[in-house]
């Protein structure tokens, strides 16, 4: 856009002195300001009805693709998109739109984007030519003052040798060294939660007259704890505190407010120089938590070196210390790993637990089932006996409720990508700039890939010979809630981990309904995909574990 903008502002300079100079009957009065502002506007109007109208409707070499209908003049489907929660219109056209791998929609000032569907289109923007379609400036920019240019902002050979020297901290031997951190913190969230479900102080007789309690701060302050402790090797000691520093400024920054909302609508319009410019809270919010959060961080990483140079005893579990011993990074690269894996890594796994809860209560029977075989093969929450990941693995309806719930919600409903260069897809020629658009929830929902009860809570599809891993599904790409490929979640075993345990904690020790069973939920638009209000949840511990 900058290049296209200088190329612009040149020619009408360039117009404006010819006219002055040369044929000063044309120009305006003689004078080389009135001339070129009238030059100026003259050339941006031609520019903006070839980019909003010509080019998109008559010259793109991607109108023919399918596409759905309904098209404003100017803004395509901006309106779709902006009244209904992230990645609901695309999950909605993946099954009504037929198409071989591709659709095209349009956007604000019908910016053509490229929707990506079937599994070989999936497979050559995540895997093949993955470094063919990088992150847009405009994510990059946005997302990286939150959680530094960490391996999920990085790009190419930075990319490459971030993940490179942090995959040993993610392999299976360190993960299976966190489970007892993990059920420590499922143990320490639920005897917390227990006083807040009595009655009088005393077990409600039934759920229906439990309290309810709204799950998603519970949720947040747990995988906040554990991603401190397993990732950081310190403990925030949120689920005792909600007002830790850390956790008050993650529930400031990660809950978008009408500011929030009103900025990224105007960065579709204008440089993000002057988004940041407007004088308005959340521009300030912005700045401050980051430099909180880096601050934090940076005390961390200087606790984590004094324990691995003294060889404090059971240092070097923690994913940072094994990274601080690859030699692989500087302090300040650590920083951002740090912020990357603070925000993303508790706030991710915080949303699926919430889905978790809800599909659970909207499912009483599954809930049932899954408490039975939680208590029959795990030890009582309140015991120190630790467990093992084999432990869990032998709970093969805990897998299949934990697998069906991430596909049916993923917390991250959509990814963007943009082409760096010219390119294809499926034979499809994709000029450099254009927005591709991986929809997570669309994908997971696609009727053709899981069938006609794609949009239904089913964990039994997991179940059966074949399944623990497919959930039936023929192609691997119809799950894609951690992606695939060189920029797959690099933590997809540690967040699987973490889910499960947390799961068996609550649904093994309550009996869980929804407050509010009528009303639909409202998703609120974010980073992941949350209830707007919370959801409210009555809970009745439920005796003999």
């Amino acid at each position: 856009m900058a290049p296209v903008k200088r190329l612009l502002s040149l020619g009408s300079l360039l117009t404006a002195l010819c006219l002055v100079r040369l044929y000063p009957q044309w120009s305006i009065n003689e004078s080389f300001l009135a001339t070129f502002l009238a030059s100026s506007s003259f050339v941006l109007t031609v520019w903006a009805a070839w980019k909003v109208l010509l080019y998109p409707k008559i010259f793109s070499p991607l109108r023919h693709l399918p596409e759905p209908q309904g098209n404003s003049l100017f803004m395509g489907q901006f309106a779709a998109i902006s009244n209904e929660p992230t990645g609901k219109p695309q999950q909605e056209w993946v099954n009504a739109i037929p198409n071989e791998g591709l659709i095209r929609y349009l956007n604000v000032f019908n910016e053509e984007r490229l929707l990506v569907t079937n599994p070989k289109a999936l497979a050559e923007v995540l895997v093949t030519k993955n470094y063919d379609f990088i992150k847009p400036s405009l994510v990059r920019d946005g997302l990286g003052r939150l959680l530094g240019i960490g391996i999920l902002l990085a790009e190419g050979e930075e990319h490459k040798t971030q993940r490179k020297h942090l995959m040993p901290a993610f392999a299976y031997r360190h993960v299976k060294d966190l489970y007892p951190v993990f059920w420590s913190k499922a143990s320490e969230m639920v005897k917390a939660i227990m006083p807040t479900t009595q009655v009088n102080g005393a077990d409600a007789a039934d759920v229906a007259t439990a309290p309810a309690i709204e799950i998603g701060g519970w949720t947040s302050r747990a995988t906040l704890d554990i991603i401190g402790s397993a990732g950081m090797g310190y403990d925030f000691g949120a689920i005792q505190d909600p007002n830790t520093e850390l956790n008050v400024t993650y529930r400031k920054v990660l809950f978008p407010s009408r500011q929030a909302k009103l900025l990224g609508l105007l960065s579709l319009f204008l440089p993000m120089w002057l988004v940041r410019a407007i004088p308005i809270a959340r521009n300030q919010e912005i700045p401050a938590a980051a430099r909180t959060i880096r601050k934090n961080c940076r005390q961390l990483l200087e606790h984590q070196k004094r324990k691995l140079e003294t060889k404090e005893e059971e240092s070097g579990r923690d994913i940072i210390s094994v990274a601080l011993s690859s030699g692989g990074f500087t302090e300040d690269n650590l920083v951002d790993q740090m912020m990357t894996f603070l925000a993303a890594g508790h706030e991710t796994t915080a949303t699926a637990m919430i889905w978790a809860v809800h599909c659970l209560c909207t499912h009483p029977r599954y809930q049932t089932r899954l408490r039975e075989e939680i208590r029959a093969n795990l030890p009582s929450i309140d015991t120190t006996t630790p467990i093992t990941g084999e432990a869990l693995d032998r709970l093969p309806f805990l897998t299949a409720v934990c697998n069906e719930v991430l596909r049916l919600h993923p917390p991250v409903t959509l990814t963007f990508r943009q082409a760096a260069k010219n390119t294809s897809i499926c034979g499809q020629y994709v000029p450099k700039g254009t927005k591709i658009v991986v929809c997570t929830s669309a994908v997971n929902h696609s009727k053709e890939l899981w069938g006609p009860d794609a949009s239904e809570f089913n964990p039994e599809r997991w179940l059966g010979p074949g399944k623990m891993n497919t959930g039936g599904a023929s192609s691997n790409y119809a799950f894609l809630t951690f992606l695939h490929g060189p920029r797959s979640c690099i933590g997809q075993a540690f967040a699987k981990a973490e889910f499960a345990v947390l799961v068996a904690g609550l649904a093994g020790r309550f009996e869980m309904e929804l407050e509010d069973k009528v009303s639909e939920i409202k998703i609120r638009t974010g980073i992941t995909a949350r209830p707007l209000h919370g959801l409210n949840v009555r809970m009745r511990a439920v005796e003999g574990w």
